[in-house]
């Protein structure tokens, strides 16, 4: 199975790695999150995350482009939401898994 990325068709695993590397980012993640109550602005964001302005629009642009979320611009004021609910589902699934595994074993520094 393929599907469309930047004008061409990539194997449906290309485009899933794609999508896991872009989660692969606490600040990505936690936005996500955050989205998952409804659309936000970036000032409600920052609030929550504590990072610099810049950093967070780094970060929501790699979601944006990526499809992840969307923005809309209302009286100046730029807002985001999720792009699709599935993404709430998807973060679901994330916790489900982590909560499924084992925990992992310390490892001994001394012992490599």
């Amino acid at each position: 199975m393929t599907v469309p990325r930047g004008g061409v068709q990539v194997p449906i695993y290309q485009a899933k790695a794609e999508l896991f590397r872009t989660l692969g980012h606490p600040v990505r993640i936690r936005v996500l999150e955050l989205l998952q109550d409804g659309p936000c602005v970036v000032r409600d964001l920052l609030a929550e995350i504590e990072i610099e302005a810049s950093n967070l629009s780094q970060q929501l642009a790699v979601l944006r482009r990526v499809g992840l979320v969307t923005s809309s611009r209302h009286d100046g004021v730029v807002e985001y939401q999720l792009a699709t609910p599935d993404v709430v589902d998807m973060l679901a699934a994330g916790r489900a898994v982590l909560s499924a595994l084992p925990a992992p074993e310390a490892t001994d520094p001394g012992n490599h």
